[in-house]
C-alpha cells in the first residue's frame, strides 16, 4: 500500500508549527517577565586592580525578589544562569559573568546566607550562597553555587565596609529567615 507524499509531510509540518508556537510563547513570556521588574541599570564593574578580600568561582544561579524564592528577576540580564567569579572588596561585591558583569556597592549589601535553593532550583543543604542586596525599589536575593574558594567555606555575611566576613570549618553560614516558603519547607 503506497501513501501519497502529503500523508508523510502533513504531520511533520503540523509538528514543526507546534514547536514554533511553543518557542514563541516562551519568548513572549520571558520578555513579559523582564518588564515586570523595572530595575535601574546595574553598576558596572570598577576594575580598580585592588586586591579583593575574598574571591570565589562558581555558578550564578539567578536573582529573585527577597521573600519569594520563585520570583525570578530577568531584567538587566539577571535571569540567565552562567559561570561566574565573585570578588569581595571593602567597597562592594563584584560579580563577573559572561555578558552581564556588575558591582554591588557595600551600602547596598544587606547580608549573605546559605540556602538550599533559589529561582526554582534546589541543591543540597548549604549548597548556595545567597547574597541579599538593594537595587532601586527592590531588595533582591542572588544565588551562587561556589566551587573554587580562596578561603575555606566563606560566608560573605554582613557589610564589607566593616570587614565582617564570617567563615566556618563546618560550612555552616549565617542564615536569615523570610516569610516565604523555602525549598527546605517544600520538601
Amino acid at each position: 500500500m503506497r501513501q501519497g507524499i502529503g500523508a508523510v509531510w502533513i504531520p511533520v509540518v503540523i509538528l514543526a508549527a507546534f514547536v514554533v508556537l511553543v518557542y514563541l510563547g516562551m519568548w513572549r513570556g520571558w520578555r513579559r517577565r523582564a518588564r515586570k521588574h523595572d530595575l535601574p541599570p546595574l553598576e558596572p564593574v570598577s576594575g580598580t586592580g585592588a586586591e579583593p578580600m575574598l574571591e570565589a568561582s562558581g555558578r550564578y544561579f539567578g536573582t529573585t525578589v527577597t521573600g519569594d524564592w520563585l520570583d525570578r528577576v530577568v531584567a538587566r540580564g539577571l535571569g540567565a544562569r552562567s559561570g561566574c567569579r565573585l570578588s569581595l572588596f571593602p567597597d562592594g561585591l563584584e560579580v563577573h559573568r559572561a555578558g552581564t558583569s556588575y558591582r554591588i556597592p557595600a551600602p547596598a549589601l544587606v547580608g549573605a546566607r546559605a540556602a538550599r535553593g533559589l529561582a526554582g532550583k534546589v541543591v543540597p543543604p548549604h549548597g548556595l550562597l545567597v547574597v541579599t542586596w538593594r537595587h532601586g525599589d527592590y531588595v533582591l536575593d542572588t544565588g551562587f553555587r561556589l566551587t573554587d574558594l580562596s578561603v575555606p567555606h566563606p560566608a560573605m555575611a554582613g557589610s564589607p565596609s566593616d570587614n565582617s566576613v564570617a567563615t566556618s570549618a563546618t560550612g555552616a553560614m549565617p542564615s536569615s529567615r523570610s516569610t516565604a516558603r523555602s525549598p527546605a519547607e517544600v520538601t
